[in-house]
């Protein structure tokens, strides 16, 4: 073993004022002004304690891996927190060339209909607490918690891919132009 001190990684994360924050088991539980989610980190190797108004996040070794981790967690603590205050939009475009694309919203799915002429709609699920409205040729997803944002957009922009043709010419499909944090009203 070397004669170099083991540095093991702490932070604090301050939580504020309107949001509070719970642990019960590794379960992380935050809840805010826009709404209260979770996050498992039972498979996450850090350190994880709630003290008064601070969330407490240690890493368990001292090696880059362990460092890598140890950030990781705290900026998923950090987005859960601006997600239950602010919130998270997602903007997103139609383009067609020839078949007008179509979207409506049904039963937590966003059904895609008349892509390439389809005569079946092409269904995208919504994920957790994730609102979509469109306007015109936009589609913008909203929800407190960036990956069910994130999540349901990559999804949508997934199922409308062009197969079996040149994607350079058929350029038709819905794609993400926007990420921001807060609700856009």
């Amino acid at each position: 073993m070397s004669t170099k001190q083991i540095e093991i990684h702490e932070t604090t994360i301050p939580v504020p004022d309107k949001v509070k924050v719970a642990l019960t088991k590794r379960m992380l539980y935050v809840e805010g002004q826009l709404g209260k989610t979770r996050k498992d980190f039972k498979k996450i190797p850090v350190d994880l304690s709630v003290d008064g108004k601070n969330v407490v996040l240690k890493s368990i070794g001292n090696r880059k891996h362990d460092y890598a981790i140890f950030n990781t967690a705290q900026s998923i603590i950090k987005s859960l927190i601006e997600g239950v205050q602010k919130g998270y939009t997602f903007k997103m475009k139609i383009v067609y060339a020839h078949f007008p694309i179509t979207i409506k919203i049904k039963d937590g799915n966003i059904l895609v209909e008349n892509f390439q002429g389809e005569r079946a709609p092409r269904v995208s699920k919504i994920r957790g607490d994730t609102k979509v409205v469109t306007k015109g040729d936009d589609v913008i997803l909203t929800g407190p918690v960036l990956t069910d944002v994130s999540q349901t957009a990559a999804s949508l922009q997934q199922n409308t891919k062009v197969k079996n043709k040149d994607h350079r010419v058929f350029l038709d499909g819905i794609y993400l132009f926007e990420k921001t944090p807060g609700i856009e009203k």
